[in-house]
Protein backbone atom coordinates (compact mmCIF):
# COMPACT_ATOMS: atom_id res chain seq x y z
CA UNK A 1 0.00 0.00 0.00
CA UNK A 2 0.60 3.44 -0.86
CA UNK A 3 0.31 5.59 2.26
CA UNK A 4 -1.36 8.85 2.04
CA UNK A 5 -1.05 12.13 3.99
CA UNK A 6 -4.16 11.04 5.86
CA UNK A 7 -2.67 8.37 6.88
CA UNK A 8 0.91 9.12 8.06
CA UNK A 9 -1.16 11.84 10.20
CA UNK A 10 -3.14 8.89 11.62
CA UNK A 11 0.51 6.83 11.90
CA UNK A 12 1.95 9.50 13.94
CA UNK A 13 -1.95 10.35 16.10
CA UNK A 14 -1.84 5.93 16.52
CA UNK A 15 1.46 6.11 17.80
CA UNK A 16 1.61 8.06 20.09
CA UNK A 17 -1.12 6.71 21.86
CA UNK A 18 0.51 3.26 21.45
CA UNK A 19 4.05 4.91 23.35
CA UNK A 20 2.27 5.61 26.40
CA UNK A 21 0.19 2.06 26.43
CA UNK A 22 0.85 -0.79 24.05
CA UNK A 23 -2.53 -3.43 22.74
CA UNK A 24 -2.95 -6.86 21.81
CA UNK A 25 -3.91 -5.29 18.65
CA UNK A 26 -1.91 -8.01 16.49
CA UNK A 27 -2.82 -11.05 18.93
CA UNK A 28 -2.13 -14.39 16.56
CA UNK A 29 -1.09 -11.94 13.37
CA UNK A 30 2.40 -12.99 11.82
CA UNK A 31 4.59 -10.78 10.04
CA UNK A 32 7.33 -13.18 7.91
CA UNK A 33 10.73 -10.66 7.28
CA UNK A 34 12.94 -11.03 4.64
CA UNK A 35 16.45 -9.64 5.31
CA UNK A 36 18.84 -9.53 2.28
CA UNK A 37 20.75 -7.07 4.07
CA UNK A 38 21.83 -6.94 8.06
CA UNK A 39 19.80 -4.94 10.06
CA UNK A 40 19.59 -3.51 13.98
CA UNK A 41 17.30 -1.32 14.02
CA UNK A 42 14.75 -2.14 11.67
CA UNK A 43 14.76 -5.75 12.62
CA UNK A 44 14.64 -5.43 16.52
CA UNK A 45 11.66 -3.12 16.37
CA UNK A 46 9.56 -4.48 14.14
CA UNK A 47 10.01 -7.71 16.15
CA UNK A 48 9.55 -6.15 19.51
CA UNK A 49 6.68 -4.33 17.65
CA UNK A 50 4.65 -7.66 17.01
CA UNK A 51 5.31 -9.29 20.46
CA UNK A 52 4.95 -6.27 22.60
CA UNK A 53 1.24 -6.07 20.80
CA UNK A 54 0.52 -10.44 20.65
CA UNK A 55 1.91 -11.20 17.00
CA UNK A 56 4.76 -12.84 16.35
CA UNK A 57 7.63 -12.25 13.63
CA UNK A 58 9.52 -14.71 12.01
CA UNK A 59 13.15 -13.74 10.79
CA UNK A 60 14.13 -15.21 7.38
CA UNK A 61 17.93 -14.17 5.54
CA UNK A 62 18.26 -15.42 2.53
CA UNK A 63 20.36 -18.29 4.13
CA UNK A 64 17.15 -19.47 5.48
CA UNK A 65 15.35 -19.21 1.80
CA UNK A 66 14.87 -20.90 -1.23
CA UNK A 67 15.83 -17.95 -3.02
CA UNK A 68 19.21 -18.36 -1.91
CA UNK A 69 18.57 -22.11 -4.12
CA UNK A 70 17.12 -19.92 -6.88
CA UNK A 71 13.43 -19.78 -6.07
CA UNK A 72 11.84 -16.86 -7.76
CA UNK A 73 11.24 -13.75 -5.72
CA UNK A 74 7.30 -13.64 -6.90
CA UNK A 75 7.35 -17.61 -5.79
CA UNK A 76 8.41 -16.31 -2.34
CA UNK A 77 6.15 -14.17 -1.75
CA UNK A 78 3.34 -15.98 -3.00
CA UNK A 79 4.48 -18.84 -0.65
CA UNK A 80 4.70 -16.67 2.40
CA UNK A 81 1.39 -14.96 2.10
CA UNK A 82 -0.06 -18.57 2.77
CA UNK A 83 1.41 -18.62 6.20
CA UNK A 84 1.61 -14.76 6.84
CA UNK A 85 -0.57 -11.72 7.76
CA UNK A 86 1.72 -9.56 6.41
CA UNK A 87 5.00 -9.33 4.69
CA UNK A 88 8.31 -7.23 5.04
CA UNK A 89 11.52 -7.09 2.90
CA UNK A 90 15.05 -5.01 3.41
CA UNK A 91 16.52 -5.89 -0.64
CA UNK A 92 19.28 -4.43 -2.09
CA UNK A 93 17.19 -4.15 -5.38
CA UNK A 94 13.87 -1.74 -5.01
CA UNK A 95 12.57 -4.06 -8.10
CA UNK A 96 12.54 -6.64 -5.67
CA UNK A 97 10.03 -4.81 -3.10
CA UNK A 98 8.02 -4.17 -6.55
CA UNK A 99 8.14 -7.76 -7.18
CA UNK A 100 6.85 -9.35 -4.10
CA UNK A 101 3.90 -6.60 -3.61
CA UNK A 102 2.75 -7.52 -7.14
CA UNK A 103 2.81 -11.44 -6.26
CA UNK A 104 2.05 -11.33 -2.68
CA UNK A 105 -1.54 -12.03 -1.26
CA UNK A 106 -1.12 -9.99 1.94
CA UNK A 107 0.28 -6.56 2.76
CA UNK A 108 3.80 -5.72 1.90
CA UNK A 109 6.30 -3.30 3.81
CA UNK A 110 9.22 -1.47 2.48
CA UNK A 111 11.69 -2.45 4.91
CA UNK A 112 14.50 -0.85 2.98
CA UNK A 113 15.44 -0.78 -0.60
CA UNK A 114 18.47 1.09 -2.44
CA UNK A 115 15.48 3.91 -3.59
CA UNK A 116 13.71 4.21 -0.68
CA UNK A 117 13.54 3.67 3.74
CA UNK A 118 9.60 4.36 4.63
CA UNK A 119 9.59 3.42 7.64
CA UNK A 120 12.51 5.05 8.96
CA UNK A 121 10.67 8.44 7.58
CA UNK A 122 7.85 7.17 9.54
CA UNK A 123 9.71 7.37 13.23
CA UNK A 124 11.11 10.77 11.82
CA UNK A 125 8.18 12.61 11.67
CA UNK A 126 6.89 11.05 14.54
CA UNK A 127 10.30 12.10 16.38
CA UNK A 128 9.75 15.81 15.24
CA UNK A 129 6.13 15.67 16.04
CA UNK A 130 6.61 15.09 19.49
CA UNK A 131 9.39 17.26 20.40
CA UNK A 132 8.06 20.66 17.84
CA UNK A 133 4.50 19.58 18.03
CA UNK A 134 3.73 20.93 14.58
CA UNK A 135 4.78 19.74 11.39
CA UNK A 136 3.76 22.43 8.85
CA UNK A 137 5.70 25.13 8.62
CA UNK A 138 9.12 23.96 10.00
CA UNK A 139 12.69 23.61 8.26
CA UNK A 140 14.58 20.20 7.90
CA UNK A 141 18.19 20.60 6.24
CA UNK A 142 19.64 17.25 4.77
CA UNK A 143 23.24 17.05 4.78
CA UNK A 144 25.04 14.94 2.92
CA UNK A 145 24.32 11.49 0.12
CA UNK A 146 20.78 11.83 -1.41
CA UNK A 147 20.56 8.24 -0.35
CA UNK A 148 17.40 6.03 0.31
CA UNK A 149 17.07 8.00 3.49
CA UNK A 150 16.87 11.11 1.87
CA UNK A 151 14.96 10.00 -0.68
CA UNK A 152 11.54 8.99 1.57
CA UNK A 153 12.47 12.16 4.03
CA UNK A 154 12.01 14.45 0.84
CA UNK A 155 8.77 13.14 0.06
CA UNK A 156 7.27 12.20 3.20
CA UNK A 157 8.21 16.14 4.68
CA UNK A 158 6.63 17.66 1.37
CA UNK A 159 3.38 15.53 2.25
CA UNK A 160 3.53 17.32 5.78
CA UNK A 161 4.14 20.71 5.14
CA UNK A 162 7.55 21.07 6.32
CA UNK A 163 10.03 23.10 4.14
CA UNK A 164 13.28 20.78 3.17
CA UNK A 165 16.27 22.37 2.19
CA UNK A 166 18.73 19.29 0.65
CA UNK A 167 22.64 20.60 0.72
CA UNK A 168 24.67 18.17 -1.20
CA UNK A 169 27.76 17.88 -3.83
CA UNK A 170 27.17 17.33 -7.13
CA UNK A 171 26.34 14.13 -8.06
CA UNK A 172 24.71 12.90 -4.83
CA UNK A 173 21.78 14.25 -5.42
CA UNK A 174 18.37 12.13 -4.39
CA UNK A 175 16.40 9.82 -6.41
CA UNK A 176 15.00 11.99 -9.31
CA UNK A 177 11.52 10.51 -9.01
CA UNK A 178 11.39 11.14 -5.12
CA UNK A 179 12.68 14.87 -5.95
CA UNK A 180 10.15 15.31 -9.05
CA UNK A 181 7.34 13.70 -5.96
CA UNK A 182 8.81 16.21 -3.02
CA UNK A 183 8.56 19.30 -5.50
CA UNK A 184 5.07 18.68 -6.83
CA UNK A 185 3.87 17.93 -2.71
CA UNK A 186 5.75 21.09 -1.75
CA UNK A 187 3.27 23.11 -4.24
CA UNK A 188 0.62 21.63 -3.37
CA UNK A 189 1.16 22.30 0.56
CA UNK A 190 2.76 25.87 0.32
CA UNK A 191 6.30 24.83 1.51
CA UNK A 192 9.25 25.05 0.33
CA UNK A 193 11.86 22.44 -1.53
CA UNK A 194 15.25 23.25 -2.84
CA UNK A 195 18.59 21.65 -3.41
CA UNK A 196 21.82 23.39 -3.07
CA UNK A 197 25.35 22.35 -2.92
CA UNK A 198 26.08 25.08 0.23
CA UNK A 199 25.74 23.23 3.57
CA UNK A 200 26.19 26.28 5.30
CA UNK A 201 23.78 28.48 3.10
CA UNK A 202 21.36 25.40 3.83
CA UNK A 203 20.99 25.31 7.17
CA UNK A 204 20.01 28.57 8.23
CA UNK A 205 17.03 28.88 10.07
CA UNK A 206 17.01 25.04 10.25
CA UNK A 207 14.60 23.22 12.93
CA UNK A 208 16.08 20.44 11.89
CA UNK A 209 19.59 19.00 10.72
CA UNK A 210 19.24 15.97 9.28
CA UNK A 211 22.50 13.70 8.14
CA UNK A 212 23.46 9.87 7.50
CA UNK A 213 26.17 7.43 6.45
CA UNK A 214 28.46 9.04 3.12
CA UNK A 215 28.90 5.55 2.37
CA UNK A 216 26.03 3.08 2.78
CA UNK A 217 25.65 -0.43 2.46
CA UNK A 218 26.28 -0.96 -1.44
CA UNK A 219 28.41 1.68 -2.01
CA UNK A 220 31.61 0.01 -0.39
CA UNK A 221 33.73 0.27 -3.61
CA UNK A 222 33.09 4.05 -4.02
CA UNK A 223 34.24 5.08 -0.34
CA UNK A 224 37.62 6.85 -1.20
CA UNK A 225 35.71 9.09 -4.03
CA UNK A 226 32.52 9.65 -1.50
CA UNK A 227 34.86 10.72 0.95
CA UNK A 228 36.66 13.38 -0.96
CA UNK A 229 33.33 14.68 -2.25
CA UNK A 230 31.95 14.95 0.80
CA UNK A 231 34.50 15.80 3.41
CA UNK A 232 35.38 18.31 5.10
CA UNK A 233 32.59 20.59 4.17
CA UNK A 234 29.78 18.00 4.66
CA UNK A 235 30.08 16.71 7.99
CA UNK A 236 28.34 17.80 10.51
CA UNK A 237 30.20 19.61 13.51
CA UNK A 238 29.38 22.04 16.28
CA UNK A 239 30.32 24.95 13.79
CA UNK A 240 27.77 23.98 11.36
CA UNK A 241 24.98 23.49 13.88
CA UNK A 242 25.76 27.09 15.30
CA UNK A 243 24.63 28.69 11.82
CA UNK A 244 20.89 26.51 12.54
CA UNK A 245 18.14 27.81 14.85
CA UNK A 246 19.39 27.80 18.84
CA UNK A 247 16.73 25.11 19.59
CA UNK A 248 17.42 23.02 16.33
CA UNK A 249 17.63 19.05 16.97
CA UNK A 250 19.70 16.90 15.05
CA UNK A 251 18.43 13.66 13.44
CA UNK A 252 20.60 10.76 12.05
CA UNK A 253 18.81 7.32 11.15
CA UNK A 254 21.94 5.48 12.45
CA UNK A 255 24.48 3.55 12.16
CA UNK A 256 26.33 6.75 12.13
CA UNK A 257 30.16 6.44 10.88
CA UNK A 258 31.62 8.69 13.64
CA UNK A 259 34.28 11.56 12.86
CA UNK A 260 32.75 11.13 9.28
CA UNK A 261 29.59 12.61 8.75
CA UNK A 262 29.19 13.90 12.14
CA UNK A 263 31.27 14.54 14.87
CA UNK A 264 30.77 12.88 18.65
CA UNK A 265 30.13 16.57 20.09
CA UNK A 266 26.73 16.68 17.94
CA UNK A 267 25.72 13.11 18.04
CA UNK A 268 26.65 12.71 22.07
CA UNK A 269 25.20 16.81 22.28
CA UNK A 270 22.06 18.28 23.92
CA UNK A 271 20.42 19.19 20.48
CA UNK A 272 20.85 15.07 19.23
CA UNK A 273 17.64 13.20 19.37
CA UNK A 274 19.24 10.26 17.63
CA UNK A 275 18.13 7.67 20.25
CA UNK A 276 14.82 8.81 20.58
CA UNK A 277 14.61 8.91 16.74
CA UNK A 278 15.36 5.33 17.04
CA UNK A 279 13.13 3.86 19.99
CA UNK A 280 10.34 5.16 17.77
CA UNK A 281 10.63 3.31 14.58
CA UNK A 282 9.34 0.74 17.43
CA UNK A 283 6.29 3.13 17.98
CA UNK A 284 5.76 4.35 14.64
CA UNK A 285 6.22 0.51 12.72
CA UNK A 286 3.21 -0.56 15.57
CA UNK A 287 0.66 1.73 14.49
CA UNK A 288 1.41 1.13 10.48
CA UNK A 289 0.99 -2.55 11.19
CA UNK A 290 -2.50 -2.07 13.11
CA UNK A 291 -3.21 0.41 9.94
CA UNK A 292 -2.71 -2.60 8.00
CA UNK A 293 -3.61 -5.72 9.85
CA UNK A 294 -6.38 -4.09 12.18
CA UNK A 295 -10.31 -3.84 10.75
CA UNK A 296 -11.46 -0.38 12.51
CA UNK A 297 -8.49 0.63 13.44
CA UNK A 298 -9.37 4.08 12.64
CA UNK A 299 -12.03 3.58 15.34
CA UNK A 300 -9.43 3.66 18.27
Amino acid sequence: MELTTKEIEYIIKLALKLKKKSEPLLKKKVLAMIFQKPSTRTRMSFEVAMLEMGGHAVNLTMNDLQLSRGETVEDTARTLSVYADVIGARVYDHNDIVKIANAANVPVINMLSDIYHPCQVLGDLLTIKELKKELKGLKLTWIGDGNNVCNSLIAGCAMMGINVTVACPNGYQPYREAVDFAKEKAVQNKCIFEITSDPKQAVKNADIVYTDAFVSMGNETEKNARLEAFLPGYQVNKELMKLSKHNAIFMHCLPAKRGVEVTDDVIDGKQSVVWQEAENRLHAQKALLCLMLVENIKDL
